[in-house]
């Protein structure tokens, strides 16, 4: 038992966060540790079993030892009521000789009782530190793929480079411009058709006035005959 507790003390008393905290590669650490966990559970569980089978048998043994020395009182008592005190006194002698292994037999059960109680409170530290190591497995691979993620991105703009954004900016100075061109000349040609549309206009107004014109000269020649 002393082995095998010195053995586990210093994962008994290890701070399982701190150790994959400080450790230089956290996912790495917390599979070793899960590992290493898993196989001395699995050490600690068959252990553990055995202590507590051993104190069910130191238990049952104490009990059976107390029963019997009830049962030898019983006979004696009977015996002196039946007037014979040579059985009596065998049965007594009997009971002194059960009696003086009473208390070792006590012992022992308190003995096995005691460290069935450590190795269950060994199996459930190490069931405990395992359920932590494998929640904190799952924390830090996500937290990994976080950083390898955002270190690709990191790489990707790098590689892109100012080269390549002064290209792209051109590419988009160049755009602006012919947009810009393209509206201007929308309303170069919106402007054009209004000057045409207005000329167009006094253009018609001329040509009746001028119709008009001739008209009444032609009446006027013909008023005076010519």
């Amino acid at each position: 038992m002393a082995g095998i507790f010195s053995r586990f003390k210093t994962i008994i008393e290890a701070n399982i966060n701190a150790l994959l905290d400080q450790a230089e590669d956290p996912v790495k650490m917390a599979d070793q540790l899960a590992r290493e966990l898993q196989k001395d559970l699995g050490e600690v569980k068959a252990e553990t079993v055995s202590v507590m089978a051993e104190e069910k048998r130191a238990k049952r043994i104490y009990e059976e030892c107390v029963a019997e020395l009830e049962k030898l009182q019983n006979y004696a008592q009977k015996a002196v009521l039946a007037g014979n005190d040579t059985d009596a006194r065998t049965f007594l002698a009997e009971k002194a000789a059960k009696a003086a292994q009473l208390d070792s037999l006590k012992g022992a059960w308190e003995l096995a009782a005691a460290n069935a109680a450590k190795m269950r409170e060994l199996h459930d530290k190490l069931t405990e530190q395992l359920r932590e190591v494998e929640e904190r497995k799952a924390a830090v691979r996500a937290k990994a793929a976080m950083v390898k993620s955002q270190q690709k991105a990191n790489e990707m703009k790098t590689d892109f480079g100012a080269g390549s954004m002064a290209a792209f900016d051109a590419l988009e100075e160049k755009l602006n411009r012919s947009l810009d061109e393209a509206q201007a000349m929308t309303e170069l040609n919106e402007k054009q058709d209004e000057v045409s549309d207005l000329m167009a206009k006094y253009d018609t107004d001329a040509a009746a006035q001028t119709a008009a014109i001739e008209d009444e000269l032609a009446a006027l020649k013909e008023k005076l005959g010519k």
